[in-house]
């Protein structure tokens, strides 16, 4: 829940966060604030991101080790090539940012408690997606939107924020689709966040965060790649 006393902060406006190293054991890193597109840009190109259940305080993340996937490092099974060549799967991006970020708040997910992706955030996102910061990745099948993930762009980095799938497949389609268009965009890195088996699978690693503060100030020196992105017309 946002603090109704905290600014509201412009794209244009940044603040500091704490020192990473202050993070405690589980990657809480600072409580509080708001999610203005200031502050949630502020966050990413800090290496932090808002985590936080219903009626809570806002909670800023930056755990140790992080997960990353590099698009050179992206792993394709056979099985998985196959289905993509069928085309079953249609691909867009941008055109339905807002039923993207929806369905993944509907998604229920295993060992959660309802979830994180509340009409506060999803307002939030919404507003980055406006201003040409938060982009999606949709796939389509059968003409309906079967599956897809959303994040934020800034400089030569892609901040992965969720992803759903109501098809088989549906959303490792999505991610793949995003790293083999990552050459064309400049993108170098993309943010899992926290590790999974299934973004393990695709060439997800874990590494420091050290190492992932030093690859984001690499990166973000850059100009930002806003706008609506027509990656598959």
């Amino acid at each position: 829940m946002a603090d109704p006393d905290f600014p509201y902060l412009e794209d244009s406006e940044r603040i500091d966060f704490p020192d990473p190293e202050n993070a405690n054991n589980d990657g809480i890193l600072a409580s509080g604030g708001n999610l203005s597109p200031g502050m949630l840009l502020s966050a990413y190109s800090q290496g932090v991101f808002p985590w936080y259940s219903k009626d809570d305080p806002i909670l800023w993340w930056n755990p140790d080790p992080r997960c990353v996937l590099f698009p050179s490092h992206l792993h394709v099974s056979k099985r998985m090539e196959r289905r993509l060549r069928t085309g079953r799967f249609i691909l867009k991006s941008d055109t339905c940012f807002r039923e993207v970020i929806s369905s993944c708040a509907g998604i229920k997910r295993t060992q959660e408690d309802g979830t994180w992706i509340n009409t506060e955030m999803i307002e939030a996102y919404c507003r980055l997606n406006e201003l040409g910061y938060a982009h999606s990745i949709e796939v389509f099948h059968e003409s309906e939107l079967a599956g897809g993930l959303y994040g934020i762009s800034l400089g030569r980095c892609f901040f992965g924020e969720s992803m759903f799938s109501r098809t088989a497949d549906a959303s490792k389609a999505a991610l793949i689709a995003l790293s083999r268009a990552s050459a064309g965009l400049g993108i170098e890195v993309i943010d899992c966040q926290i590790a999974t088996p299934h973004l393990l699978s695709l060439g997800a690693e874990e590494i420091t965060r050290n190492d992932y503060i030093r690859i984001l100030e690499k990166n973000l020196q850059f100009p930002d790649l806003k706008g609506n992105w027509k990656l598959f017309d």
